[in-house]
């Protein structure tokens, strides 16, 4: 029962703060991960790259995901529900007096604010994420400057990167599809 109670809090949480879209979830993640320990850092950038590559919202797919991995099929629905029901609250409320609030200087300024905020979250995110996969995680200065990186997902990074700017029409579930197959070839 206190798993589901925590389910519930952490992703209520989540969902009422995550101001910016799925990938300003991952800072509450990476908390849930320090404060339950129910998964790694590395088994959250697996998390990540999963519901990266399946539809939906990333925040969602996240919180489903991390419910069934806890709690089953009713740590699922919970979590799931939990992420979402803030922003539906907060939808309906903003909803009801949008037009009392259309044009207010104070609304405008408070929504202009929250627009740094967003890419702080994400950047910081981007930041994190990039560290654990690009770099070696067990590295210490004995092993030498050499094995501080991984090799092998910095170059498919940069393949991608330049795959992206190059193709910019391509769909992205081919980036993904490769990814995925290099993934498997290589080893990762």
């Amino acid at each position: 029962m206190t798993t589901y109670f925590l389910l519930f809090y952490h992703f209520f949480k989540t969902g009422l703060f995550s101001i910016g879209g799925g990938l300003a979830t991952l800072p509450f993640l990476y908390n849930i991960s320090d404060v339950t320990g129910w998964y790694t850092y590395d088994e959250l950038a697996n998390m990540l790259a999963v519901s990266e590559s399946t539809p939906g919202a990333i925040g969602i797919n996240m919180a489903t995901y991390v419910g069934y991995t806890v709690g089953g099929v009713p740590g699922t629905l919970l979590a799931t529900l939990s992420e979402v029901a803030p922003g539906i609250v907060v939808i309906l409320i903003i909803a009801r007096f949008l037009d009392r609030f259309r044009g207010s200087r104070i609304v405008d300024s408070a929504f202009y604010g929250l627009r740094p905020a967003s890419v702080g979250l994400i950047a910081s995110i981007g930041i994190t994420v990039g560290r654990i996969v690009l770099l070696n995680a067990g590295w210490t200065a004995a092993d030498g400057l050499a094995a501080l990186l991984n090799y092998k997902s910095l170059i498919l990074a940069v393949l991608v990167l330049a795959g992206t700017i190059r193709f910019k029409n391509l769909n992205p579930i081919v980036f993904i599809a490769i990814s995925a197959a290099a993934g498997i070839l290589f080893s990762f």
